[in-house]
């Protein structure tokens, strides 16, 4: 599976890839080699042959040069094939991510999607690398001191036949039991990245409730996960070292004795044992470094499986292809719409069904729970419908190309994200030719004017990580800022005014009736006063309407608006 998803990618550096092959035989050869060469200065030295020892010191001396030459080359293409292939996968990944629908990011999870770009892309470029070092080299380097090990001693296969069997066997026990540690590995960082980033994000929830002792063993407890299943690896890594070598040397020493106890009737063999030996360290070399391949191949693996996951997802929402951008008439349609979440049983909304005309201004109140925000979610296609239409212009959500759609929806959530940089950055986001003439129409609007222009560079103000630099009033009008800038000809408001004062509060609206009166406006509120021009309201109760009509008609004939009205009579005010 490894190599089918690498593949497309080892193409594209076709020319490295072959560069490095290569080295990595020259360099082989050349290792291979010089205990052959050694083996014949050797038996010049006994005969005391002063010019083969000049000749063959001097091919020595080559095939070091050659060795190093071909090594550093193997070096710097295998590493140039690594970090590409790593880049072109990273970029890949964040391409097909940003294709996900919003359901199929909450099914990975944000943190989880973050390890799989940093940590598991960075396991791939590490087994690429190593692999263009090692993968050609190791077999190569294996084969090659075994028949030469064999032709300078034949007696002696049996040595190599026995160090081999013990070492494979540690190596095979070894991997079989770290592939499985590998994978708790992954799992493990995972946890310890969303404890980290939870923490980060709410640090004034943490600092407010004084929970830093609470985080800290909770950090702790995940970390400690990591810790002992990474002990673990390094227990058997502990033990393979000194198996591995201790063999080795029991096989030089078993050599050496055998040489010793046969010298009167094989001479030749005092010059062999030192190429013997040679051959023998390759061998150990190969076998080691092999058995070290395959348990970090096995770690590898499991993150080159991990990103395939990501790439064989398929968006769970797709679609038509068009180019069109043109937005669409601001009139919304449900029809008999029932919806569920993910691995929930039952449904958020129930049969839900309404019309309202373009140009309107619809308000959607209801208890925690009732399906407010999944009902805007649905217009804004985050999802798609269990059943049932929803049509915008007349024409069903599915139907209409996604730029031409996002042209016609803007969608401003209660809680404001907006990204680091400028906040002339963050309005480009909606429309990137947007001047400054545009940013202040649209500021005023939304009220952010009277802070904007006070900040000494203006709209190219520093947004910092996570906005930090602003108040929570201050992101909600700047996010509502981003959503008008535009002139969307649908508008929706997620509870997006909650950290607005009354008097802000009452300007953005009015601000929204004198400056977009063409734009179908829909606003989410959990406060009446919010949505009580609207010209159509609807109570949502369990996911199903349990109500609609203006202000007046629902305080009439509507129970659960009454009691909300009710319940927000002493403390707001204007309701009449």
């Amino acid at each position: 599976m490894g190599m089918k998803v690498l593949m497309p990618y080892f193409k594209r550096y076709h020319v490295d890839v072959w560069v490095a092959m290569l080295s990595v035989i020259i360099l082989v050869f050349a290792t291979l080699w010089q205990p052959r060469l050694l083996q014949v200065v050797m038996e010049a030295i006994i005969k005391d042959d002063q010019q083969t020892v000049f000749r063959e010191g001097l091919m020595l001396l080559g095939l070091a040069v050659l060795g190093i030459a071909g090594g550093i080359v193997n070096t710097v293409y295998s590493a140039k094939v690594a970090l590409g292939v790593a880049t072109d996968l990273r970029a890949d990944l964040y391409a097909k991510i940003q294709s996900f629908a919003y359901a199929d990011v909450e099914k990975f999870s944000a943190s989880n999607l973050v390890v799989r770009m940093t940590n598991d892309i960075n396991q791939v470029q590490q087994i690429v690398m190593a692999g263009f070092q090692q993968i050609t080299r190791i077999p190569l380097l294996f084969i090659g001191a075994l028949i030469l090990a064999m032709v300078t001693m034949p007696e002696q296969w049996w040595v190599i036949i026995l160090m081999m069997a013990v070492i494979l066997l540690a190596s095979w026990i070894a991997v079989k039991r770290m592939t499985k540690y590998f994978g708790e590995t992954q799992q493990d960082i995972e946890n310890v990245n969303t404890v980290a980033r939870e923490n980060l994000m709410g640090i004034r929830v943490v600092k407010s409730f004084v929970q830093e002792p609470n985080e800290i063993k909770k950090f702790s407890t995940a970390s400690d996960q990591l810790t002992a299943v990474t002990a673990k690896i390094g227990y058997w890594f502990s033990i393979l070292m000194p198996i591995f070598f201790l063999t080795a040397n029991l096989a030089v020493g078993m050599a050496v004795y055998l040489v010793g106890q046969n010298i009167t009737t094989h001479p030749g063999y005092l010059a062999a044992i030192t190429s013997f030996i040679s051959y023998l360290m390759q061998i150990l070399y190969a076998v080691i470094n092999g058995g070290f391949l395959m348990t970090f191949a096995s770690r590898a693996f499991i993150s080159i499986g991990r990103i395939d996951e990501v790439l064989a997802t398929q968006p769970s929402m797709t679609y038509v292809e068009d180019d069109n951008e043109e937005p669409l008439a601001g009139d919304i349609t449900f029809e008999h719409v029932t919806f569920t979440y993910p691995d929930d049983d039952q449904p958020t909304l129930k049969d839900v069904s309404f019309k309202i005309a373009a140009g309107s201004m619809l308000g959607i109140v209801g208890a925690t729970g009732s399906g407010k925000t999944t009902l805007a979610q649905l217009i804004a296609r985050l999802y798609d419908p269990d059943s049932g239409h929803i049509k915008i212009g007349g024409v069903d959500v599915r139907q209409i190309p996604e730029k031409a759609l996002r042209a016609t929806v803007a969608y401003v959530l209660q809680r404001s994200t907006l990204f680091s940089g400028t906040i002339s950055d963050n309005l480009r986001q909606v429309r990137p030719d947007a001047e400054v003439s545009h940013m202040r129409w649209a500021a005023n609007v939304a009220q952010a004017s009277e802070f904007i222009e006070r900040l000494p560079q203006n709209y190219d103000a520093p947004v910092e990580e996570r906005s930090q630099n602003f108040s929570g009033g201050q992101k909600q009008r700047l996010a509502i800022t981003r959503g008008v800038i535009a002139s969307p000809e649908i508008l929706i408001l997620d509870d997006a005014t909650s950290a607005l004062d009354a008097r802000s509060e009452k300007l953005v609206q009015e601000a929204l009736d004198r400056d977009l009166k063409s734009t179908t406006t829909v606003v989410i509120a959990e406060k009446i006063a919010s949505i009580i021009r609207a010209d159509q309201i609807l109570v949502l109760d369990d996911g199903q309407i349990s109500g609609s009509g203006t202000h007046r008609e629902l305080l009439k004939n509507n129970a659960i608006y009454q009691a909300i009205y009710q319940t927000q009579k002493a403390r707001e005010e204007g309701i009449q």
